[in-house]
């Protein structure tokens, strides 16, 4: 259905039909109808719908075209073209058109703008990115708290289309204080003569604008809201947050996450929009950085490859990889369940004793279950040969008889022991470093997810080498 969707937008604006076109705009979402204009290359295409299309949509459509569509249409418009499109979008799609335009095209759109909207553009504009006052929309219905419900509907009328939203009415007193806020349908069924200040609610929800975006998205969703009223620090209501810009912002914050977690910086456009080039920026520092910190491993792992025991029970060695990945699995379960309960605002820095607690137990368990089958599954590795050992110059195993002799078993349940007790420390230890480093990053105002993970994993690989080495030469020493 998409796919012909497109076929249809692009053949209505190929072979000109304007009648078709504005049928498209009313049965098809204006998101789909800018998925197919951006594959046009000819920019008089694009004006072409921007000149046929009823100015109602075309505020939504610019919004939602990619950011080089955007610039060629900028900058194609003449004054008089680019001013009706001002009239007809939010200042906010503005503000996050103009955050990726070049100077000169950012210049041209202020200059032209109506004076209200280039206020508003450039309030938006001076506020930190990823804080509450870049998102918030200057657009919404304020009224006193005096205006009776005939009068205020009687304004939602007039002034509605105007706003972002009208399901929700800001109430301010004579003072411009915020005092309240009265949703559409309660405002429907009150008295014509009531007041807002009768029926407002009271027990409303603000975020400052300098608050930070993933904290409103989470004030959303704990409160269960559609809108929200951002104050300035003289708690005077200069903007207000709705659902949409929510989404946007929790999508957002998810890819950084995502990325983060990946230890890759987050794509400003989509792949498809992103050069090779830049692409591969965003991964040569992490690759760098972690490059580094595997230093610390592999100034361990030279250590263990000199010493003494692991000349005399060169099996040892085998089971490195196993005791690298299996620290690294168990911290990486416990850092994702730490993460995600700090973006979400279920627990803070300050609950560490109360979780550590909770996570030195749970990690006791498995660490326990864990050691005690490790112990297991390694001593039928070294049974049935899945790793080789050599007894008197014969590798032995079930197969060709030679495992049943006490110096095999003693051998083999001194192997399983040492890895096996290797593990169990090594699991606990790293479920424990896995709470303690997202919460400390967390308390220093950093954010978990880019600096926990990779130092997890140094730190989990670096103890988990030298247990093991230290396990080994008590077990092994004597031989």
């Amino acid at each position: 259905m998409e796919i012909e969707s497109k076929e249809l937008v692009l053949k209505a604006i190929q072979e000109k039909k304007p009648n078709l076109l504005k049928e498209i705009f009313e049965t098809i979402p204006t998101i789909d109808i800018a998925e197919a204009m951006n594959e046009i290359n000819d920019v008089t295409q694009l004006l072409y719908v921007f000149r046929v299309v009823s100015s109602e949509y075309t505020g939504d459509l610019f919004a939602e075209l990619s950011n080089e569509q955007q610039e060629k249409i900028i900058t194609a418009f003449s004054d008089k073209d680019l001013i009706k499109l001002l009239e007809n979008s939010f200042a906010d799609d503005v503000v996050d058109t103009l955050e990726e335009m070049p100077a000169n095209v950012v210049s041209r759109v202020l200059k032209v703008a109506p004076t209200d909207l280039r206020k508003d553009i450039n309030q938006l504009l001076n506020y930190q990115e990823n804080s509450a006052g870049s998102v918030m929309t200057t657009e919404f219905l304020e009224m006193r708290d005096n205006v009776t419900v005939k009068d205020a509907l009687k304004q939602i009328r007039s002034k509605g289309r105007d706003a972002e939203t009208i399901y929700t009415i800001f109430v301010k007193d004579i003072k411009r204080n915020m005092v309240g806020t009265v949703d559409l349908d309660e405002l429907i069924f009150a008295q014509d003569e009531q007041t807002l200040g009768d029926i407002m609610n009271r027990d409303f929800v603000t975020c400052n604008v300098y608050d930070d975006q993933e904290d409103v998205a989470n004030k959303f969703k704990r409160y269960d809201l559609h809108a929200m009223g951002v104050l300035n620090n003289d708690n005077k209501l200069v903007g207000i947050i709705t659902i949409d810009d929510v989404v946007d912002v929790m999508q957002q914050e998810a890819e950084e996450d995502i990325a983060a977690l990946s230890h890759v910086a987050p794509l400003e456009d989509s792949y498809l929009q992103t050069s090779v080039w830049s692409m591969a920026k965003k991964c040569i520092p992490w690759i760098i950085v972690l490059l580094v910190l595997g230093t610390f491993t592999t100034m361990v792992l030279d250590r263990i490859e000199k010493a003494h025991v692991f000349d005399i029970v060169p099996v040892l060695i085998a089971f490195v990889p196993t005791l690298m990945d299996t620290g690294g699995n168990s911290g990486g379960q416990t850092i994702a369940m730490m993460i995600r309960g700090l973006s979400t605002n279920e627990f803070k820095p300050k609950d560490y004793w109360k979780i550590i607690r909770k996570e030195a137990v749970s990690a006791l368990i498995i660490a326990t279950i864990v050691g005690l089958f490790s112990f297991v599954w390694f001593t039928v590795e070294q049974y049935t040969g899945i790793v080789q050992i050599e007894i008197e110059g014969q590798v032995a195993n079930i197969w060709n008889g030679h495992c049943w002799t006490w110096g095999f078993a003693r051998h083999a349940l001194l192997v399983s022991s040492a890895v096996s007790l290797t593990l169990l420390i090594g699991s606990f230890l790293a479920k424990l470093v896995a709470v303690s480093l997202p919460l400390g990053v967390a308390a220093l105002n950093k954010d978990p997810a880019v600096v926990a993970q990779p130092l997890l994993t140094t730190i989990i690989d670096v103890v988990s080498l030298l247990v093991y080495l230290a396990i080994a030469t008590l077990a092994f020493s004597w031989l």
